[in-house]
């Protein structure tokens, strides 16, 4: 039985990467001898869930500044109705199609910073989604993410006994898990285990894979080695395909939904989860965005009821779990020749769960105005992205020393919108 490690990466439901190897299905691991694992309830461990909104999200139609005439004026075909508008403070306002997150933002769980992005002026995907997740904003050369680094020089607050500190979903682990810390990427929770179901089976896949790697172990694919095996045996004690969401709650249908399920998932089973990351993509609406209906508001409602299922299926568990959403850049002020905005500056981000100042649009808001625009056609930075998220690492992760996870930048309390309730 000859397998290439081109097949079991391809096939696998979980990879792992540690210090920049390449992602292992460490099937050897999966049907080794089994090491028990101490014990973790993790019950007051706090929790960070990012998700990237990759594509850059129309900040001005997510939270909508239904106050301002000049959002009229320049959006006579895109604007959301004001009448359509689920209004937050008689300024700003949730498109319809979040209307789901507005009990949150009711009860003081959810807040918006609008007006936050990078320092950077490029308007490439590719350079600002880099940027944002490496947390260096105009340098390229930087190998690992920020979330990474935290891991790394935070090792005080990782979770004991535990691969599952930090997890991307996904098929490849993204640039903002990259480096020196390991990091699990899953594909489908519910897919795991499931490759070879007969004993027959495991025991040709056991033998093959112990050829495959016979004489080429080093201390760090051990290492990693039992980092999968660990990972593999929690998430069978887990039995990702008996979970059922709490009663009542419905995620909706699509990658964002079944992400979250998961999540949520990990988070009830106690495997000692601290960082959950998962992309939605879909938010790069040059032609045909629409307005309280079509493209933009479909990608919206996906969001809405997802969140909005996560925070009522974990119930009591909000109170330790921040969700951070995140978008390379927003779009322009003006709408386009075809009924579509293209690639802006700032935009506006969420912050959902129980240790957030909620009820709240956080952050200067600049103005729409031509002299208070950037370049005269975009939302101008008021929050470096970097400021939010190293408030949301501080404030609620308990991170000490912000330099190191942020090189070149350092993240200011006074600066901070706010958006987590001190320690």
């Amino acid at each position: 039985m000859t397998i290439s490690r081109r097949v079991f990466v391809k096939n696998s439901g979980l990879a792992l990467v540690s210090l920049g190897m390449e992602p292992l299905f460490l099937a050897r691991a999966v049907f080794g001898s089994y090491r028990p694992l101490p014990s973790l309830t993790g019950s007051d461990r706090p929790i960070l869930v990012c998700l990237f909104q990759r594509g850059a999200v129309d900040g001005l139609n997510m939270i909508v500044p239904h106050g301002d005439p000049l959002y009229y004026e320049e959006r006579p075909r895109i604007a959301v109705p004001q009448n359509t508008v689920v209004d937050l403070d008689g300024h700003f306002g949730l498109h319809p199609s979040l209307a789901p997150l507005k009990e949150l933002w009711d009860n003081k769980s959810l807040a918006a910073i609008h007006a936050v992005g990078s320092p950077d002026s490029t308007r490439s995907h590719f350079d600002a989604q880099d940027y944002m997740e490496t947390g260096t904003p105009g340098v390229k050369a930087t190998g690992d993410g920020w979330v990474n680094r935290y891991c790394s020089h935070d090792r005080e607050h990782a979770p004991p006994g535990t691969p599952f500190r930090a997890v991307a979903f996904g098929p490849q682990l993204p640039r903002i898990l990259a480096g020196s810390a390991p990091s699990l990427a899953i594909d489908d929770l519910q897919a795991f285990g499931l490759r070879v179901p007969q004993e027959g089976a495991r025991d040709k896949l056991t033998r093959a894979f112990e050829e495959l790697y016979e004489g080429e172990g080093t201390g760090l694919l051990a290492s990693s080695s039992r980092e999968g095996f660990d990972a593999i045996q929690m998430l069978k004690r887990a039995d990702p395909n008996q979970y059922r969401p709490a009663t009542g709650v419905d995620y909706p249908q699509g990658r964002l939904g079944r992400t979250l399920l998961q999540i949520a998932q990990l988070i009830k089973s106690d495997v000692g989860l601290e960082i959950a990351f998962a992309d939605c993509s879909g938010w790069d609406t040059h032609v045909n965005q629409g307005s309280n209906e079509g493209q933009l508001a479909a990608r919206l409602r996906e969001l809405g009821l997802a969140l909005s299922a996560f925070s009522r299926d974990l119930g009591d568990r909000m109170s330790r779990v921040v969700v951070l959403t995140m978008s390379e850049f927003g779009r322009t002020i003006r709408e386009n020749g075809n009924s579509g905005t293209d690639h802006g500056h700032a935009t506006a981000m969420l912050v959902m769960g129980g240790p957030v100042n909620g009820g709240r649009v956080l952050g200067r808001w600049p103005g729409l105005s031509v002299e208070q625009r950037f370049e005269e056609r975009d939302v101008a930075v008021t929050t470096d992205f970097r400021d939010l998220f190293g408030e949301v690492l501080a404030r609620h992760l308990g991170a000490g020393d912000l330099s190191p996870i942020f090189p070149g930048f350092s993240p200011d309390p006074q600066r901070f919108p706010g958006a987590i309730k001190s320690l």
